[in-house]
C-alpha cells in the first residue's frame, strides 16, 4: 500500500514537472496568432503589413510567461507553425514524383518544421532571459536578437527561406535600405514595428518609455534618411553599351523526358528563340552597330551536356551559327578531378565556341550534393555534383553578367560577390517545376528582387515554368511570364556605372552587428546584480 501510494506519488510529480515546462493555453494561443499573421506576409497572400504586428503577440507572450524554458516552448509552437504554413510546398514533390503516401509526406515536413523552429525558440528564451534581467525595455532588443537567431539558421542549415525581411519584396518603396544592410536589416525595420508596439502596451506608465521612444523613433528616423538618401546615390547613369537578351521559357515537364521526347522540347527551345529572334528590329547601341544577342535557355530537366555529348555539343554550335547569337544554357560539366559533374552555366559564341563557363557554388543539400560526412553514403535526390568556386562572369559584348543557378538567389553574397569582380546585370537560371504551381514560384523570385536592391543591379531571371521577368535595381518586378505556360521575352541591359552599394562592399554587417549586441546582453544578462 505504502508502495503504491509512493509509485502514485512520483507519478504525480513527474506529471506536475512536465506541466510546469509549457506555457499556458493563453501564451499558446499567443504564439499561434503570431504565426498566422506572419504567414499572411509571405506568397501566396502577400499581406505584407501583417509582417509589423506580427511579433506582438509572440513577445507579449513570452514576457507574461518569464520562463526561459516555457518561452522556448512558446518559440518553437510559433516556428513550426510559421515554417509549416509558408513552405508546405515540399511536400509537393515527393508526394508527385517519388510516390510518397501524402500522409508521409507531411509527417516529413512537420519533422522540418521542428528542426527549423528552434530557432525562433532560441529567439523566445534568449528575449526571455533578457526581460527577466532588465525589465520590459529587453523589449527593445527584439530586432537584433531576431536577426541573430536568422542569421544562426543561416550559419547551421545554410538556408534562410522566408526570413522576415522577404515578406516585403514586393513592396519596392520598403527596400532602400537592403542596399544598405542587406535582407536581415529590412527583417529588422520590419520588427521594430512590433517591438514598439509590444514595448508600449507593456510600460506605457513607466516615464521611461518618453526616453526610450525618442531614442528609437531618432535611431529609425536617421536609419531611413541614410538609407534613403545613399540609395538615391545610386539612381540614373548614362548607359556606356548595351545588349540585347532573349529568353525562353519553354515549360518543359519533369517527368516522361523519352529520348524522343527530349528531341521534341529541343525543338521548341529552337521555335520559341526563332519567333522571338524574327520579330526583333535591328537596333543598333550607341556606337552605330547592331546590339549583339544571346539566347537564353533556363535551368530545366533537359540535362544538357556541352563536354561529353557531341550531338548536344553540334546542337548548340549550329543553332548559334545559323542566327548569330551566343546561347547560354545549363550544362552538366565533368570534373576531371574526381569523376564527378559540375552544374554549371556554359555560354557559347556565334563561332561554336565556349566562352565562359560558371560552375554552381551553393548546391541544394540533399538535392544536388550531399553535405560531410555524409558524402558518399546517402545518394542525392537530383544528383551528387561538385561544388564550384570561382565567381566567374560572363562577358556579353560590353556588358558583364554573374550567373545564378536556382537556389543561388537566395544567397547574398554571390551576387554581391559577382557585383565586385564588375558584374553589370545579374542573370537568374532556375527551374521550379518540381516543386509545382505552388507558392514557392513567388517565394524563390523574392530572393531575386532583394539580389537586385541589395547589389543596385537588374536581375534577369530566366525560369522553365516561371516565374520569368525583368527585375530592375529597385526591386520592381516588370515583364513578367505567366507561370506554366511557353513565352518569350526580349530584354535590352546596359552597363552600370560601377557603383558599389554599402551591402556590397561590406556585406551582412548588420547580421553580425546584431549577433554582437545579442550576445553581449546574453552575458550581462547571467552577470549577477551587484548590491548598491
Amino acid at each position: 500500500m505504502i508502495c503504491g501510494i509512493a509509485s502514485v506519488t512520483i507519478e504525480d510529480m513527474a506529471l506536475n514537472g512536465l506541466l510546469r515546462l509549457l506555457p499556458s493555453w493563453e501564451n499558446a494561443l499567443l504564439a499561434v496568432v503570431s504565426a498566422f499573421l506572419l504567414i499572411l506576409a509571405f506568397p501566396p497572400f502577400e499581406y505584407w503589413f501583417t509582417a509589423w504586428f506580427a511579433f506582438v503577440p509572440l513577445l507579449l507572450a513570452v514576457e507574461r510567461e518569464k520562463s526561459v524554458v516555457r518561452s522556448f516552448v512558446i518559440g518553437w509552437l510559433f516556428g513550426i507553425i510559421f515554417i509549416y504554413g509558408t513552405c508546405w510546398w515540399l511536400t509537393f514533390a515527393p508526394i508527385t514524383y517519388a510516390a510518397f503516401p501524402p500522409a508521409l509526406a507531411y509527417l516529413l515536413m512537420l519533422v522540418v518544421a521542428a528542426i527549423v523552429g528552434l530557432f525562433p525558440a532560441a529567439f523566445a528564451a534568449i528575449m526571455a532571459a533578457l526581460l527577466r534581467r532588465f525589465g520590459s525595455i529587453a523589449i527593445l532588443a527584439a530586432p537584433f536578437v531576431w536577426v541573430f537567431t536568422e542569421f544562426l539558421r543561416y550559419w547551421l542549415t545554410g538556408n534562410n527561406w522566408n526570413a522576415v525581411g522577404y515578406g516585403m519584396a514586393f513592396k519596392p518603396d520598403l527596400l532602400d535600405s537592403a542596399a544598405v544592410g542587406g535582407v536581415y536589416l529590412v527583417g529588422a525595420l520590419v520588427i521594430v514595428g512590433g517591438t514598439v508596439v509590444a514595448f508600449v502596451f507593456l510600460d506605457r506608465d513607466n516615464p521611461r518609455i518618453v526616453r526610450g521612444m525618442i531614442t528609437l523613433g531618432a535611431l529609425i528616423s536617421a536609419g531611413i534618411f541614410f538609407t534613403g538618401s545613399f540609395r538615391g546615390t545610386l539612381e540614373p547613369h548614362t548607359p556606356r553599351g548595351s545588349y540585347r537578351m532573349v529568353v525562353l521559357q519553354p515549360d518543359v515537364p519533369m517527368a516522361g523526358l523519352t529520348l524522343e521526347k527530349w528531341r521534341q522540347l529541343r525543338q521548341r527551345h529552337v521555335r520559341l528563340a526563332e519567333s522571338a529572334l524574327s520579330k526583333l528590329d535591328p537596333a543598333t547601341g550607341t556606337d552605330g552597330q547592331a546590339l549583339p544577342i544571346t539566347v537564353i535557355f533556363p535551368e530545366s530537366p533537359m540535362n544538357f551536356q556541352y563536354e561529353d555529348d557531341p550531338e548536344s555539343r553540334e546542337f548548340i554550335n549550329s543553332f548559334a551559327a545559323k542566327h548569330n547569337v551566343s546561347v547560354l544554357f545549363n550544362s552538366a560539366e565533368p570534373d576531371h578531378s574526381n569523376g564527378k559533374y559540375f552544374n554549371s552555366a556554359v555560354l557559347v559564341s556565334p563561332e561554336g565556341k565556349e566562352i565562359t563557363q560558371y560552375d554552381k557554388i551553393f548546391l541544394v543539400p540533399f538535392g544536388e550534393a550531399v553535405p560531410f560526412p555524409l558524402d558518399g553514403l546517402v545518394p542525392g535526390l537530383v544528383g551528387n555534383f561538385s561544388y564550384g568556386s570561382e565567381y566567374d562572369l560572363f562577358p556579353l559584348g560590353d556588358v558583364k553578367a554573374g550567373v545564378m543557378l536556382c537556389y543561388e538567389s537566395h544567397f547574398g553574397q554571390l551576387s554581391r560577390q559577382f557585383v565586385r569582380n564588375g558584374a553589370d546585370v545579374i542573370i537568374e537560371m532556375t527551374n521550379d517545376g518540381y516543386l509545382g504551381p505552388t507558392p514557392v514560384l513567388r517565394q524563390h523570385m523574392a530572393n531575386a528582387v532583394f539580389r537586385a536592391v541589395e547589389t543596385n543591379r537588374p536581375v534577369l531571371r530566366a525560369t522553365n515554368v516561371g516565374i520569368t521577368a525583368y527585375i530592375n535595381a529597385r526591386g520592381e518586378v516588370l515583364d513578367t511570364a505567366e507561370p506554366y505556360t511557353e513565352a518569350t521575352r526580349v530584354w535590352t541591359v546596359a552597363r552600370s556605372d560601377g557603383s558599389q552599394t554599402f551591402y556590397v562592399k561590406y556585406g551582412d554587417w548588420f547580421a553580425w552587428l546584431s549577433s554582437i549586441i545579442t550576445l553581449v546582453l546574453l552575458a550581462f544578462s547571467y552577470r549577477q546584480k551587484r548590491d548598491l
